[in-house]
């Protein structure tokens, strides 16, 4: 059957037939499912929740009053073709959120596993959230952002289409994101800038001592030695031997808009 015998739908939601909900889940009131939509098991669809076509969620997923999962692209180039939202399990999607699926035909906006996703904010087309990442309160992510596993993306925050932040960045309250963020460093100001080391994240996520003396060699001689970039990254290659670090300078090589540097020094990226 489409609908599990064990979920439980509310009287006044609406479910396409051909929409499948997995057991144990919990439809609230006034849910809207559309056609082409799969729900896996104990997820939870609070009141007023609409999740639209070509939209998958996976299992233990809590998504909360007023969201709308699956939203047309808002993207002049978009014609209607069928193009997928998918989200994998265990996340919590809060209130008045909107996830768009993707604009050219077949293509995916992608959603991992974990995620804590606040309120009243937007993930735009073909955007690629990893695993265990926070994106508060009313942070808006264009079309096309890459989203790194554990990376915390504060309220307010405006990121631009196409870029990336990477694992375990922190990005302040209110910044505006317009370059690639490298992973486990901090971002503040206006306009993102490097402003240290994300210890707190570091440590949180089980990095030793060593693991993080490392990464702050590798972020003195990415932002405070006065080297080209080139010469940085050859440095941290041969002095900081480390798994982080190799994924720091593989994230910047393939960095297509540059990453974002201090103000002062900002033109020596490109």
């Amino acid at each position: 059957m489409p609908v599990d015998p064990s979920a439980v739908i509310a009287p006044t939601a609406r479910v396409h037939p051909d929409a499948w909900i997995g057991p144990q889940t919990i439809v609230g009131e006034y849910v809207v499912i559309e056609a082409d939509v799969r729900i896996g098991a104990y997820c939870r669809l609070e009141p007023y929740v609409h999740i639209k076509r070509w939209t998958t969620l996976g299992d233990y997923n809590e998504i909360s009053a007023g969201t709308v999962l699956g939203t047309e692209p808002l993207d002049k180039a978009f014609t209607g073709e069928r193009s997928y939202l998918r989200i994998g399990n265990r996340n919590k999607i809060r209130e008045h959120f909107t996830i768009s699926r993707g604009t050219r035909p077949e293509s995916v906006t992608e959603i991992g596993d974990g995620n804590f996703i606040m309120t009243s904010g937007h993930i735009a087309h073909n955007c690629r959230i990893g695993n265990n990442t926070v994106i508060c309160s009313c942070a808006l992510l264009a079309g096309y952002v890459e989203v790194e596993d554990q990376a915390f993306i504060s309220g307010g925050v405006e990121i631009h289409q196409f870029s990336k932040i990477g694992r375990l960045a922190m990005i302040a309250g209110g910044v505006r994101v317009n370059r690639d963020c490298p992973p486990f460093f901090l971002y503040g100001g206006l306009y993102a800038e490097p402003k240290g080391l994300n210890v707190v994240g570091l440590r949180r996520a089980g990095f030793t001592a060593e693991q993080i003396s490392s990464l702050k060699k590798a972020y003195r001689l990415l932002y405070r030695s006065g080297l080209k970039l080139e010469e940085a990254l050859a440095r941290i290659e041969a002095e900081v031997a480390t798994e982080e670090a190799r994924h720091l300078v593989a994230f910047i090589r393939r960095s297509e808009r540059g990453i974002t540097r201090p103000r002062a020094r900002r033109d020596d990226a490109e």
